[in-house]
């Protein structure tokens, strides 16, 4: 989504002292991720309004010789091949040294200068839309309404083009679909700055709108209510609107504007500008109306062809239905692409004639063209569940779904296309209004006191500032005991405004007052209550993390997530495995049932490292479906480590060091296990080849399974494509924490440490075994070894942590 600075400021008073660098700061640190920011501050320097004074046609050519007025005592030559220029009309001069707007981007920006065309001198140019970057209109110049601006004033200036473009990141605004319109955008700048938001300029922007718009219908003005410009429910008609699943869209608003003259477009407008700078192009007046009302507040809005939408439904008038798509239908959409809808697919259908992907593209049958008499408006609410899936089955990303899949809030439905039929009113007038809205959102009360928030963020904020900041961006606060002014009750009522559909308990007001008020104001303070009891698998896997790397292994992370590819060169079965609905990847579709497949597919990367052997290891959360759910009835999971050690040279020692590996560890906790015969080792064990491959148990409790440790399947090292000298083992971290004898011990115990620099001519590796023998039970961390140039012996150090028990 792109914000015009320039567009924003005009719905927020931005004080002087609040430079543009530090009001982008400011969004990115309160409101928004700003991704980046495009400078068009000199997009458009030394380009002029101009009057044609003169404009004679140059024989044999489509050309014409234009004389132009820029304000100054002597008019300038332009040569111009546009056919729609004449004298008296003001147009866009680019002046000779001036970049091509539309070519700023380019590598090689197109600089306009002095040349001859048919042998006259042609001073610049006369602009087009496209040429200007205001979408792709090549069929004339672009005409300026000599209401606006006079000959000499510069384009940038009568525009309001020297701007500058915030890039944000939608992800970052997923739960704030009042954001994904300039009001609401404006609307959080002003709370960010400590300013009371004009509710009433929202009445302003659209007044005209909903004042005259209502009046042909005979629905009353804006009330101020949040229902603004709605009409009383007995004076609308419900009738025509069916929709079949409540939850599949929760208002549905179409209004029918009969055409009674024409909608000339003659003029270069500010929506025009607006639409451009938002990454939208101009593509015809209805289009462009709905189109900037979108940007303006949020709510899409969509046009059919009403004649056609009453040919394909065979009814004397729209029969509207809502529905789910039925499997197997196709609809040819506005571009021409042909779809085949599923059953979450939301479609309108003209009498059970579906003519529309809701909420993401109309349908071929109902388009807007030229010789379009009368149309229908619609704008409504979807199900952004549904919406979701909509756009990942069949590819659309446009501004509309975009906005439709955050949970565009159904109130002010009516209102937008009362404003769309008003920017219209010249070529079409108000025929009916229909409106759907069978379930009325109901307001949201948080009962929550000043102590509670301060509690939360660490701050003293009163009731005053409470009140305040909430109340700058649409919160209507009052005073637990009814007192309409905030006064010193313990607690206060704080209601949502309509448009913050995120708002539900105590913790979202609380995050909002801490939001606008500035993360970055809160003193930083540690924590009054005592110190958290240290979590047990935690303590568990950093001694394993600690032991094994200094053994010589590598600890990798990979995702939780696999592909059906990999379970199966692993030999494991995909029935054991849950399967993600709306996985972010076909690589990512299933939950893991062991760490050991992930594992293989890394040990094939590092095998083409030029070492003789190496050793890998991770430590996750493993999932299978033969383990059920658990009491919150999501899937049982337990916490495993797997590990690889791979060997180069064909000496058959992969399987001992696999096992001298799981020895040591088990030692470092005084577990005592018996290495038996594989019979039945689960899931883990089936990528192991069974007859070189040991099950791991306990030695006083034989009945439980600590792991596995053995060689691979040849038909696992060959479908991984893996060399022949491969070992590993798995082990169930649960299990080693609740049965582990020293474990409390581990947990516990009071951690020392102690330097050691020992000055030898020995290897260091003959050094470090030493240094075992002496301090068997102690983690060694090598930290340097120092030689001094011609010394024969070298220093040595090593970090020695032991356990106070």
């Amino acid at each position: 989504m792109r914000i015009s600075l320039n567009w924003l400021k005009k719905y927020v008073k931005i004080p002087e002292t609040v430079s543009d660098e530090e009001l982008i700061k400011l969004i990115g640190a309160r409101l928004v991720e700003v991704e980046g920011v495009i400078d068009e501050t000199h997009k458009y320097d030394n380009i002029y309004i101009v009057r044609v004074e003169k404009a004679e046609k140059i024989p044999e050519t489509h050309l014409t010789l234009c004389q132009i007025s820029d304000g100054g005592s002597e008019l300038v030559q332009v040569v111009c091949g546009a056919p729609n220029v004449r004298e008296g009309m003001l147009a866009v001069w680019i002046k000779p040294g001036a970049i091509v707007p539309a070519s700023v981007k380019e590598d090689a920006p197109f600089v306009i200068g002095k040349r001859k065309m048919q042998g006259y001198e042609s001073n610049g140019m006369l602009a087009g839309a496209d040429e200007l970057d205001f979408g792709d209109d090549h069929t004339g110049i672009v005409e300026i309404d000599p209401e606006m601006a006079k000959p000499g004033d510069l384009f940038a200036d009568i525009f309001e083009l020297n701007d500058l473009i915030l890039e944000i990141e939608n992800k970052s605004l997923t739960h704030r679909p009042d954001c994904f319109g300039i009001i609401g955008f404006a609307r959080e700048v002003a709370g960010i700055l400590g300013q009371k938001f004009d509710e009433n300029s929202v009445s302003d922007i659209l007044s005209k709108g909903v004042r005259s718009a209502a009046a042909r219908a005979k629905a009353p003005a804006a009330r101020g209510d949040g229902t603004a410009g709605r009409a009383p429910r007995e004076n609308m008609d419900t009738e025509s609107i069916s929709i079949y699943e409540d939850n599949i869209c929760q208002r549905y608003t179409a209004m029918v504007l009969e055409k009674h003259g024409e909608l000339k477009k003659k003029y270069l407008t500010w929506q025009d500008t607006v639409l451009s700078k938002s990454g939208m192009k101009p593509i015809s007046p209805i289009v462009d109306a709905t189109n900037y009302l979108m940007l303006l507040t949020g709510q899409p809005l969509h046009a059919f062809d009403y004649d056609k939408f009453i040919k394909v439904g065979k009814t004397d008038s729209p029969k509207i239905i809502i529905r789910l798509a039925r499997k197997g239908e196709k609809l040819v959409l506005l571009d021409d692409k042909e779809v085949i809808l599923n059953e979450n697919d939301i479609v309108i259908t003209s009498n059970d004639i579906p003519v529309a992907l809701a909420g993401a593209m109309g349908g071929k049958s109902t388009e807007i063209s030229d010789d379009t008499k009368n149309i229908i408006i619609e704008s409504a609410s979807f199900s952004l569940y549904n919406l979701r899936k909509t756009q990942m089955a069949h590819g659309i990303f446009s501004e509309a779904i975009t906005r439709f899949t955050k949970g565009q809030p159904p109130y002010q439905t009516l209102e937008v296309a009362e404003a769309c039929a008003e920017i219209l009113r010249d070529g079409y007038k108000i025929s009916s209004v229909m409106d759907n809205y069978p379930n009325p959102k109901k307001e949201v009360v948080v009962k929550i006191s000043p102590k509670e928030i301060n509690n939360l963020l660490g701050t003293e904020y009163g009731y005053k500032i409470i009140e305040q900041t909430l109340g700058n961006v649409g919160f209507n606060i009052s005073c637990d005991c009814g007192k309409e002014e905030v006064c010193e009750c313990e607690y206060i009522n704080v209601v949502a405004p309509v448009w913050r559909t995120d708002i539900h308990i105590k913790e979202d007001i609380i995050e909002e007052v801490g939001r606008l008020l500035g993360y970055d104001n809160i003193e930083p303070t540690l924590p009054l209550h005592a110190t958290a009891e240290k979590n047990s698998m935690f303590e568990l896997k950093r001694g394993i993390r600690n032991k094994l790397s200094a053994l010589g292994a590598n600890e990798i992370l990979t995702y939780s997530f696999v592909s059906e590819r990999i379970l199966e060169k692993a030999c494991l079965d995909l029935k054991n495995s849950y399967k993600i609905v709306n996985s972010i990847s076909p690589e990512l579709q299933y939950f893991r049932q062991s760490i050991i497949p992930s594992l293989l597919e890394k040990t094939y990367l590092n095998e083409k490292l030029p070492v003789d052997s190496f050793a890998i290891f991770e430590m996750n959360k493993v999932y299978q479906k033969e383990w059920g759910l658990n009491d919150e009835n999501v899937p049982s999971e337990k916490n495993n480590l797997g590990f690889i050690v791979a060997e180069r040279k064909n000496n058959g020692t992969a399987f001992y060091t696999a096992k001298k590996y799981v020895e040591s560890l088990l030692k470092e906790y005084n577990i005592e296990a018996d290495y038996l015969p594989l019979k039945n080792g689960g899931a883990i064990a089936k990528p192991f080849e069974p007859c070189r491959t040991a099950e791991i148990r306990l030695k006083d409790e034989p009945d439980l399974l600590i792991g596995v440790v053995g060689e691979f399947k040849n038909s696992v090292r060959n479908s991984f494509k893996l060399a022949n000298y491969l070992a590993g083992f798995e082990i169930d971290l649960d299990l080693v924490l609740e049965k582990c004898s020293r474990i409390k011990k581990v947990k516990l115990g009071k951690k020392k440490t102690e330097d050691l620099t020992v000055t030898t001519a020995k290897t260091y590796a003959e050094v470090l075994a030493e240094v075992r023998k002496e301090y068997p039970e102690a983690i060694i961390h090598p930290l340097s070894i120092y030689q001094a140039d011609g010394q024969k012996t070298k220093n040595i150090s090593f970090r020695i942590e032991r356990l106070d028990n």
